[in-house]
């Protein structure tokens, strides 16, 4: 006979089997009085609703899997806007500040912080059922899941948290349920990101019980081919902009020329689509302001789970760099303040933010491994239906472990690593960028290529054009001329060196990715040693602006930095090759001038910017299987 709820009663109820058998006995027991029916449905077949009148929500609800089984939200924005920042908290070095920010979110009280906040839950509900007037009910959380999940239940008309039983007379009416979520996984061996909830009734002197198993939405990092819906950066603030310290790297490399940046910025946002609204340029303090790399303090992901009618109902988290700043005598390393810009001006309704970092952990150097800008992402292929994370890392330049466990934790976007330990900064986003491209996958890869920057300064040269001057029509001190590039051997070697740690690189990536050779994007980019401060290693920058490390507004659209390269007959040879390649995959480029603004002081477009994306499309975590 088919399976019908009520036909499962060795599940619901302890003292089923016990009445049938005696029923077929037909002793003077076979009169005892019912036994209760516990019954406790969740959003099962995961189509944004709770069935109560029928059973489509029934089959498989104490384990989860793909496409069966319910889901919930870590509820960790903050809805009503009630998360204050106080006075000075942008630039206090007390480690305590961080704590108190990252410690308010809607998931830190027992109350429903408005409609926007009730939306944000999983419901729950146990249907009407007869029981006699002394019955009671207890719905509650595994212990040891407890800290991660809280219960409320409707009364008088509003949420409140549940303590305590469910009367009689709540069950014969029927009970509205919703389940919070306290926290994203951060750490399987903590917690695996499941809850099971179970209702007991008791009846009478008998008990029934139901029990439901749900899985926390994984946060799952956005990819370049998104649209951008927001896109952010910085501009001049008063004051200094840097205090002093190990991280002050000197006037030399002081963003300048702002104006320029943000203008061309703008101009290629509209191009690509986007208003002038969308583009938001904020200042940090005035301790901080120069600190102006907004890809670097965030990593922007995206929660999400079923709504009724087959949408999404979404939550951005944005995952705060774990970049600890060497703090001055006598005091404790902290988070980077200008990360701290994130609770200010991002956190609200449908946006939280997350900082996951090891205590107790000292700053490495100026700890530039764990800035965001060396956590990307690959788009969806096969095997992998949400992409997957990349980030660089080197035996003895690792980014912090905390941080890489929350990530690994979420089980969608197995990583891609890379050996970044040879760049100075050490990012992945200097050498390597998702691209559209005309295939059946859709995208591929643009690389930064030394080699090919090379020739083309030969191609200049052989064109009578030697005596062309670098970085002509910039305000940079040094503009060497094609003929000394070339003619300094230790320049040229090191960029043949540059050339091989990339081929390393891409080895890797064609490896994990299926990607071909004659798949990649290459654009011209030179390279050379520096250091960014006494004590700290030299490495490898971009000499000339890294094309590679540009802002993809659109698939189609691509903010890159102006590379200001060598000019035959008024053409410059870097710009047209990597317009030429990525045209070859429908990409426009838009030239961005960020030569003195975040170039000279070693980053880029995308060091300095950052973007919300449209995340909707795709195939929902909770129907896929894991990736490889």
């Amino acid at each position: 006979m088919p399976e019908t709820p009520r036909a499962r009663l060795p599940r619901r109820t302890a003292v089923a089997t016990v009445a049938l058998l005696v029923a077929a006995t037909g002793t003077t027991a076979a009169v005892q009085k019912p036994s209760p029916v516990a019954d406790l449905r969740a959003d099962v077949n995961q189509d944004g609703r709770v069935d109560v009148a029928g059973a489509s929500d029934e089959a498989g609800e104490e384990a989860w899997r793909p496409g069966r089984g319910a889901v919930f939200l870590a509820n960790v924005d903050d809805d009503s806007r009630r998360c204050r920042m106080r006075p000075g908290d942008l630039d206090r070095m007390d480690p305590a500040v961080d704590e108190r920010l990252a410690a308010c979110h809607d998931a830190a009280d027992e109350r429903v912080n408005g409609v926007r906040d009730e939306a944000d839950l999983a419901p729950l509900r146990i249907p009407p059922s007869r029981v006699g007037e002394h019955a009671s009910g207890h719905v509650e959380v595994v212990a040891a899941q407890a800290p991660y999940a809280r219960l409320f239940v409707r009364r008088d008309g509003a949420l409140r948290a549940l303590r305590g039983p469910l009367t009689a007379r709540e069950l014969r009416a029927g009970v509205e349920l919703a389940l919070e979520g306290r926290d994203i996984v951060r750490d399987p061996q903590r917690w695996d990101g499941e809850v099971t909830v179970t209702l007991t009734v008791t009846d009478r002197g008998r008990t029934a019980s139901d029990r439901v198993r749900l899985r926390v939405a994984p946060v799952l990092f956005q990819h370049d081919l998104q649209r951008a819906e927001r896109v952010f950066a910085a501009r001049p603030g008063p004051g200094r902009g840097v205090p002093p310290g190990p991280w002050s790297v000197g006037e030399a490399y002081r963003p300048r020329e702002w104006r320029p940046f943000a203008s061309s910025l703008v101009r290629a946002a509209r191009a690509a689509g986007l208003s002038r609204r969308d583009v938001t340029f904020t200042a940090g303090t005035e301790q901080w302001w120069r600190d102006i790399w907004r890809q670097d303090m965030v990593e922007p992901a995206v929660a999400s789970v079923p709504a009724p009618g087959g949408g999404e109902h979404r939550m951005r988290v944005l995952l705060r760099a774990p970049v600890l700043w060497a703090p001055p005598e006598g005091s404790e390393a902290t988070l980077s303040r200008s990360a701290r810009l994130l609770y200010r001006d991002f956190r609200g309704p449908d946006v939280g933010v997350v900082q996951q970092f090891t205590p107790g952990r000292g700053p490495s150097g100026i700890d530039l491994q764990n800035f965001t800008g060396n956590f990307e992402s690959v788009p969806p292929y096969e095997g992998h239906p949400h992409g997957r994370v990349l980030y660089g890392t080197a035996p003895h330049r690792a980014p912090d472990p905390a941080f890489v466990r929350m990530i690994e934790a979420q089980g969608r976007q197995p990583a891609i690593t890379i050996d970044t330990s040879w760049l100075l900064v050490g990012h992945v986003d200097e050498t390597v960028h998702v691209v559209r491209a005309r295939s059946e996958r859709g995208w591929t890869l643009a690389v930064a290529d030394p080699r090919q920057a090379v020739q083309l300064l030969r191609q200049a040269q052989r064109a009578g054009e030697g005596g062309q001057r670098m970085f002509a029509d910039t305000s940079a001190q040094r503009t060497p001329t094609v003929d000394a590039l070339l003619g300094d051997d230790g320049f040229l070697a090191g960029n043949e060196e540059a050339a091989r740690r990339i081929d390393d690189q891409i080895a890797v990536l064609l490896r994990e990715t299926g990607l071909s050779r004659d798949d990649l994007v290459r654009v011209p980019v030179l390279y050379a040693m520096a250091s960014v401060a006494p004590g700290v290693p030299e490495g490898a920058v971009a000499y000339s602006p890294s094309i590679a490390n540009g802002l993809s507004l659109t698939a189609r659209d691509y903010a890159a930095p102006d590379p200001h390269g060598p000019k035959v007959r008024g053409r410059d040879l870097f710009r047209a090759a990597a317009e030429e390649a990525l045209a070859a995959g429908g990409v426009r480029v838009h030239w961005v001038e960020n030569f003195a603004w975040s170039h000279l002081a070693g980053g880029e477009v995308h060091c300095a910017t950052n973007a919300l994306r449209d995340t909707s499309g795709g195939a929902p975590w909770w129907s896929t299987r894991p990736g490889r």
